[in-house]
This record gives structure tokens, C-alpha cells and sequence, in this order.
């Protein structure tokens, strides 16, 4: 198996719940509430989190920490790189006033406005990817302290 299917085929399934979710939050009116994009870290999170974990489940002794950095990285990546497209798709064919609705300030402010959200929407999504990744790496990690002979 190729070393790079495993998180391909996380981050898709992340950048999927990803959509549904803001999908289910444009339904219900909320999707304009900024609060609510907190949970986008749990979806990207437990992404992230279980393709480290299976990797590991693979390689096993052979794991190591930069394959699994790696791994993290390009789930992460991936969804993030899916949502963005999908957000900006959204926002400017699907429903062209969304952006306005989410920040009016901006809108009356800058010019182009749009793709500096686009860029901030992307640079969350992979911040959080860095974060989440080298939080859970010290999970998967193995230790290199040696151990005290006890006299």
C-alpha cells in the first residue's frame, strides 16, 4: 500500500464531515456564527488522530515519529485544502451574500475582501493541522528516556 493512501483517504473523509457539518449549520441559520467553527478542530482532530493511530497499527516497530508527522500533516492538509475550495465555492456561487453576512466590516472596508478570508480560512485549517499533529505525536511517540536500573 502506497504510504500516502491512508491519509488521503482520511483527509477526504474529514474534508467531507467538514462540509456536512457546515452544510447542517447553513440550514439551521448558524452557519454565519464564527463560534461554531471550534468544532471544525474536533472534526480535523479526530482525522488526524486515527490516521496516526492506524498508520502506527501498520508499521509497527518501523513507526516512527517523522512518518507519523507526516501523516498528520497530510490529512490535515488534504481537508483543509478540500474545505477552503469548498467554502470559497459556497460563498461565491452557492450563496454570493454569505461573506458579507460574516463580516460586514471587512465588506465595507477592503476591497477583495474575499480572498483574505479564503487565505484565513486556510491558515486555521492548517495551524490547527500543526498543532493537532505534534500534540498527538507525543501520544504515538516512542520514548527514548532510558530506564533507571533500581539498586
Amino acid at each position: 500500500m502506497n504510504r500516502f493512501t491512508l491519509p488521503v483517504r482520511f483527509g477526504i473523509a474529514a474534508s467531507g464531515s467538514l462540509i456536512a457539518y457546515f452544510l447542517i449549520l447553513s440550514l439551521l441559520g448558524l452557519h454565519t456564527n464564527v463560534f461554531y467553527s471550534i468544532f471544525n478542530g474536533v472534526i480535523t482532530g479526530f482525522a488526524i488522530y486515527e490516521a496516526i493511530k492506524y498508520h502506527k497499527l501498520q508499521q509497527g516497530d518501523k513507526f516512527t515519529y517523522t512518518e507519523g508527522f507526516k501523516t498528520g500533516l497530510i490529512t490535515g492538509g488534504i481537508a483543509t485544502i478540500i474545505f477552503t475550495i469548498f467554502f470559497a465555492i459556497y460563498s461565491e456561487d452557492l450563496q454570493p451574500g454569505f461573506l458579507e453576512q460574516l463580516s460586514t466590516k471587512w465588506a465595507n472596508t477592503y476591497q477583495g475582501f474575499e480572498a483574505i478570508v479564503f487565505f484565513v480560512v486556510a491558515i486555521m485549517g492548517f495551524s490547527t493541522t500543526i498543532v493537532l499533529t505534534l500534540t498527538f505525536m507525543q501520544l504515538f511517540k516512542s520514548t527514548n528516556t532510558p530506564k533507571k536500573n533500581k539498586v
